[in-house]
């Protein structure tokens, strides 16, 4: 398909120049209104111009449609009807995801081959199309699957095995004998196969533990920009296939995080600690090492873990706790400053008493 496209200081606008109806027919979406209006840009509901068409995907912003310039909205199917038209979709935000796909251009793109500055060890293997791009460095025995791209900067150790379609961004770097599936993205500044924080301490010196162990990442990961994946000990540190890691996140020696879990940004998780499949930690969340989180469990933000987490529970709070509980704690903290007032006006009162109280007595005598 043919597009155009405005790149400013409001961000990158894909021009386009369709019928809602032809819109609705690319993403297998119901139409509700004029389905011959034409649309002409593709933009966030806030941003949005009139020729634009954008989406809601959550409830709690379907008040923006009443607000939004757009002239069309994509939305969920329990959307019966606005003042805009609509298409209604199963998920509107993978709808709109795909609709942005079909024209907006993929201009970092990078052709196969190898750059002369590249530095490739002995006995590496390449697949077929892999693009290896300026001051990579392959040490001896890698293996790099079709199709991957490795972008500026990257190192990967010895004995490392990469996947097909696999993209590399600049300056990640790969330690030796790590495995990484297929279709797996990682970003800048990613390291991958550091030592675990390991050292036996004597006489109050700290002496190093040998890291023998390995980092193995399944298929279709992708590991935020800074994230640091510790090897095991002995053993691997395993992330299985799915799971999608945030930018700044810690994961120690030994962990296993589960299928299509999620970690979110500045997220930590300490040694052998073990994540279930479908497990959402979110934002600077900490987890404390030889532990199990159970499967589609969710750790709330900033949340301290210090005992497992059954399947399925909801934690918050330090240390955490079932999040009604939490709530419930939280609750009564904010109601402190009052209680303390409370107190400090009974403390009076009983003072009063009493001092009321001795003269009685020393009258009574």
């Amino acid at each position: 398909m043919k597009f155009e496209s405005t790149f400013d200081e409001n961000g990158f606008r894909p021009r386009i120049n369709l019928t809602l109806a032809q819109i609705a027919k690319l993403i297998d979406g119901e139409v509700v209104g004029d389905p011959s209006i034409m649309i002409t840009g593709i933009s966030g509901i806030k941003e949005a111009c009139e020729g634009d068409i954008t989406f809601v995907a959550n409830p709690k912003y379907l008040s923006l449609i009443k607000a939004t310039r757009a002239s069309a909205i994509i939305t969920s199917k329990e959307v019966k009807e606005a003042h805009k038209p609509l298409i209604r979709t199963e998920n509107p935000s993978l709808a709109f995801s795909k609709l942005v796909s079909y024209f907006a251009p993929d201009e970092s793109k990078i052709e196969p081959g190898i750059h002369s500055t590249a530095i490739i060890g002995k006995n590496v293997k390449l697949g077929k199309n892999v693009s290896v791009q300026p001051y990579v460095v392959l040490c001896d025995g890698v293996e790099i699957g079709d199709n991957t791209v490795l972008h500026a900067g990257v190192y990967i150790g010895h004995h490392s095995r990469l996947g097909n379609d696999c993209l590399i961004h600049p300056h990640v770097t790969i330690r030796e004998r790590v495995t990484i599936g297929n279709r797996v993205i990682i970003h800048s500044g990613t390291v991958i196969g550091s030592d675990g924080f390991g050292y036996a301490t004597v006489r109050g010196v700290h002496y190093k533990i040998p890291q023998i162990g390995t980092v193995y990442i399944e298929d279709d990961v992708e590991i935020g920009a800074n994230v640091t994946i510790d090897r095991a000990r002995f053993g691997k540190t395993h992330i299985k296939k799915g799971t999608k890691i945030d930018n700044l996140v810690q994961i120690a020696h030994n962990v296993e995080i589960g299928e299509n879990s999620i970690v979110v940004a500045q997220s930590g998780i300490s040694g052998s600690t073990v994540i279930g499949k479908g497990v959402i930690l979110a934002g600077q969340s900490g987890v404390v090492g030889h532990i199990s989180i159970g499967d589609n469990a969710v750790v709330a933000a900033q949340a301290g873990v210090t005992k497992s987490v059954p399947s399925g529970e909801t934690v918050s709070g330090y240390p955490a706790k079932p999040h009604q509980i939490a709530k419930r704690i939280n609750a009564c903290v904010q109601r402190l400053p009052n209680l303390y007032k409370c107190v400090k006006e009974m403390q009076r009162k009983i003072k009063e008493l009493e001092e009321e109280l001795k003269t009685l007595r020393s009258r009574a005598i």
